[in-house]
């Protein structure tokens, strides 16, 4: 079963629906954690001979806030497309965001 719930701290690109996972989700929320620093973050669904195909690109993510996605329609019961997210620091230090998809 697909985890929904994720605290992802770190610059890093991570896996959040596998292709497969059979998990539909509508809305994606994601809330910068971190006490001090500003993060960009990307949310994009991904089939490995497709290619990306992004939701949000390049979005900074003000230290507390919360952005939630609620365009998305998706369902990933296909070995097709899997949800990623990527983190990369606005400043020196290192971004911390909670991700709960619905």
């Amino acid at each position: 079963m697909a985890t929904l719930h994720h605290n992802i701290t770190g610059e890093i690109t991570k896996e959040l629906l596998a292709p497969g996972d059979d998990t539909r989700a509508s809305k994606v929320s994601l809330t910068n954690i971190h006490g001090t620093t500003t993060c960009t973050v990307e949310l994009y669904i991904e089939k490995k001979l497709t290619g990306k195909f992004y939701l949000i690109k390049d979005v900074a993510l003000p230290v507390g806030a919360t952005f939630i996605y609620s365009g998305i329609l998706f369902n990933n019961k296909a070995d097709e497309f899997g949800l990623y997210i990527k983190l990369t620091k606005g400043a020196s230090e290192t971004p911390a965001v909670d991700v709960i998809i619905q």
